[in-house]
């Protein structure tokens, strides 16, 4: 059981990863637009100085692109990826046990520190992280997660605590208790959160005084367990291992509307190459397929149309061949030709474990050539890069991906994109 809990959470982190390789950005207005460069995803500080908010449409804020007053980029998921892994790696050579919450979040076990110093540890940690990736961090120590959460944001926000702040003194936690906002509590919704103000629960320390068999009334055994967090009694263990998903989804809208079945299925097939190799990454595999279909609901000159079909593949896999297949077949079962399709979508649903796999005894795929195969594509895509090799389904023209006008390079990933330096 851990004793005490670390969250070291990256600073902005989708601009700072711009940031390592574009110095001459430090200081200025950075914003990352989403897919399809369609709003705002990621802000600098700098940024949301100038009123800029997450969501905004990419059309409203052009015009400072346009005029310098500000600096836009497309997502560039490969690159901050990456990225995310070399911070993880880096906090992972400070404690044995670390829980990777989210691309730029992770909790670390800090308990059973004997004789250290906990304030001077965590500098450490901090500076280390920036020096060897680029990227600045906030850390937040306390005896449990969602205090651990507190005292992250705390530490990002106040300047007095300059990134860091150890939560273990009872005066502290109730000072710190007291100045977050119950709408700033991990947990609690904006539903939540405007139910408990109507109760005259505006901050975290009035919600750990209220009564335990009035959270549980009104938020269930969930609000219980984040009563007794923010009280100090652990209840959330760390998860050193990520559990399977149950479900995976991959979905894009396309770069341009598509009417050609052609062009649908090869961005249709891609998704399901993505799936697959998620599958695999997990080492799981899927019974059920599910391929959607939908024009642009905002689109107001455009029919509308939107559908989807559910295949049950004879026997489960996470093969790129055999889900490519059955998704074709869902494709077809429900393409209507002179629409304007906007977005296209694969669900794989009922996962199991690729060792509990039931078998047919009318099936003809040869199982062991599939797995073969796919540990070559997977050995070649991990040492060359996504895309050199895949099935012919997926095309080679890409006229569907997503429109990115403002991408970086992938300077860690691909040799012909890493900086140069002329001495």
């Amino acid at each position: 059981m851990t004793t005490l809990f670390g969250l070291c959470d990256c600073n902005n982190f989708y601009a700072s990863c711009e940031r390592v390789f574009d110095p001459s950005l430090n200081g200025k207005p950075v914003v990352v637009l989403s897919n399809n460069d369609g709003c705002v995803i990621a802000r600098s500080n700098e940024a949301k100085a100038l009123g800029i908010q997450m969501g905004d449409p990419f059309f409203k804020i052009r015009n400072l692109v346009e005029h310098k007053h500000l600096h836009a980029f497309s997502s560039n998921y490969v690159l901050y990826g990456d990225m995310s892994d070399r911070v993880m790696q880096t906090l992972s050579l400070f404690t044995p046990n670390v829980e990777v919450y989210s691309i730029d979040e992770c909790f670390l076990d800090l308990g059973n520190f004997y004789d250290v110093n906990l304030f001077n540890y965590a500098w450490e940690i901090k500076r280390t992280v920036t020096r060897w990736t680029g990227i600045p961090v906030s850390l937040g120590i306390a005896p449990t997660k969602a205090l651990a959460k507190v005292a992250n944001k705390l530490a990002k926000k106040s300047a007095k605590a300059n990134g860091v702040l150890v939560l273990t003194e009872p005066y502290h936690i109730e000072k710190a208790l007291e100045a977050t906002k119950i709408e700033d509590v991990w947990g609690v919704g904006r539903q939540y959160a405007k139910f408990l103000k109507n109760h005259h629960i505006n901050t975290a320390l009035d919600f750990t005084n209220a009564s335990e068999n009035w959270i549980r009334k009104h938020m269930t055994v969930v609000g219980v367990r984040l009563h007794k967090e923010l009280r100090g009694e652990s209840c959330l263990e760390l998860d050193e291992v990520a559990p399977p998903k149950k479900g995976i989804c991959t979905s894009r809208s396309f770069g341009k509307k598509l009417t050609t079945f052609e062009d649908i299925l090869e961005a249709t097939a891609s998704y399901a190459a993505k799936c697959a190799k998620k599958l695999r990454n997990q080492k799981s595999c899927a019974k059920l397929v599910t391929v959607f279909v939908q024009t642009n609901p905002f689109s107001e000159n455009d029919r509308q149309y939107y559908n989807s079909k559910t295949i049950c593949m004879p026997v489960a896999t996470n093969s790129d061949i055999e889900l490519i297949h059955y998704a074709t077949l869902s494709l077809k079962a429900i393409f209507k030709p002179h629409y304007w399709y906007k977005k296209s979508g694969v669900i794989v649903t009922e996962i199991v474990p690729e060792t509990q796999i039931q078998f047919d005894l009318l099936d003809t795929v040869d199982r062991d050539k599939h797995n073969s195969l796919m540990k070559v594509m997977d050995g070649l895509t991990d040492r060359f890069g996504r895309s050199k090799v895949h099935v012919a389904a997926q095309g080679i023209s890409k006229s569907w991906l997503l429109k990115s006008d403002y991408k970086s390079p992938c300077y860690t990933t691909r040799l012909e994109d890493m900086p140069t330096v002329f001495i």
